[in-house]
């Protein structure tokens, strides 16, 4: 059982307001987490699962009535994008505490609910289980490296399991997740061969004309297949940070499996120590800590990465507001080399804050000011 830092987040967010969504992923927890704040309040709590056909029967009977009986309760709507319409619901008894609302869907791109439910729901990214949280759980960073971040792939005894649970986990997202989460009807060979794909583009500049190339489809038709694996949370695009300096910019995203443990079983790597002679280790690596950073830094603090055509480029640039606050290279060696291109990039940002993050190398500042740290010290620490 590992426990999730953002349980404190969520209570705070309870206690001031009618409705907090927790959204991400499947199997990443959201329910024990509702489930488990249920269990500290002192009002009585229900829990529907809008999947099931005998949780979701009184909602499409008579929602409004059913619910409002309710009203002085905790509700728990699971895949809450199944029943997007609760704006009346929330607005006629403004009470802290009515509905913990969960989606594994990008709720910016399900119908109904980003409309319905604007100004009315707080909500609350849940991230696969972190590093920090694993290790609080004797989880090796080896381990939670290898596996990924999902709490079931962490607990399975043996690493023959991992890729019996990572197999079932792809099965249910290609040939039923997808289409279900989005009410849409997307190919599911398609959805296995891009993933695929993917797995082997991972931390590369995406590309639509050659990715639907490749798949045999337009280049349009791949954006529309990625913009609903972004959604379910499976790939990430970072974005590039764009400034008016006078340089030559890459100007499109850089692909990422969010899931990094799925990454490792689509590469056909069966292990930590297949993973330490895999030609993709480095940009594993690079996409594993970018999650783990995710996950930590503030909100309002955006991710980018930059890159000049002359080759000036670092892996992630720290921006607050519309100011870089802080520049990281991700480097899977303990001695890592720097290149001129990254001191060319900390020169056009203007960062003070420049960062080396290394699986396990100890804290050095350089004579450039460059601060050489591992990630889990980087983590531990108040840097962002």
């Amino acid at each position: 059982m590992f426990i999730r830092k953002v349980l404190d987040d969520i209570m705070a967010l309870l206690e001031n307001f009618p409705s907090v969504m927790l959204y991400g992923p499947r199997q990443i927890g959201k329910t024990t987490i509702a489930k488990s704040i249920a269990n500290s309040f002192s009002k009585k709590t229900h829990y529907f699962d809008l999947e099931k056909e005998s949780s979701a029967f009184p909602l499409k009977t008579n929602a409004h009535k059913f619910l409002m009986s309710l009203k002085d309760d905790l509700v728990i709507l699971d895949e809450v994008q199944l029943y997007p319409q609760l704006r009346s619901i929330i607005d006629e008894h403004r009470i802290p505490s009515r509905f913990i609302l969960l989606s594994s869907a990008d709720p910016q791109l399900v119908t109904g609910i980003s409309e319905s439910l604007a100004g009315r729901v707080i909500y609350k990214e849940i991230n696969q289980i972190t590093l920090l949280e694993a290790q609080a759980e004797n989880t090796t960073l080896e381990q939670h490296w290898f596996r990924g971040g999902f709490p079931e792939a962490l607990l399975i005894k043996s690493d023959k399991m991992w890729a019996e649970w990572t197999q079932s986990f792809i099965q249910t997202y290609i040939y039923r997740d997808i289409n279900l989460l989005f009410g849409i009807n997307l190919s599911p060979q398609i959805i296995a061969k891009m993933w695929s794909m993917l797995a082997h583009l991972n931390s590369e500049i995406e590309n639509m004309q050659n990715l639907g190339r490749s798949l045999g489809i337009t280049g349009t038709s791949a954006k529309k297949y990625l913009d609903y694996m972004e959604a379910a949370y499976l790939i990430r695009r970072l974005a590039p940070w764009h400034q008016n300096n006078g340089k030559r910019l890459v100007k499109s995203p850089k692909l990422y499996v969010r899931t990094w443990g799925v990454l490792h079983y689509l590469l056909q790597i069966n292990s930590y120590g297949q993973l330490q002679t895999n030609p993709a280790l480095g940009a594993s690596w690079e996409g594993y800590v970018i999650e783990q950073i995710h996950a930590a830094k503030p909100k309002d603090v955006d991710l980018y990465y930059y890159r000049t055509h002359h080759g000036a480029e670092v892996d992630l640039v720290l921006v607050r507001g519309v100011k870089p606050i802080a520049t990281i290279e991700i480097k899977y060696s303990n001695a890592p080399v720097l290149s001129r291109g990254y001191y060319e990039s900390i020169s056009d940002l203007g960062t003070k804050n420049n960062y080396v993050i290394t699986p396990n190398s100890r804290k050095v500042t350089t004579k450039d000011g460059v601060v050489i740290i591992s990630l889990e010290e980087f983590l531990k620490g108040d840097y962002i």
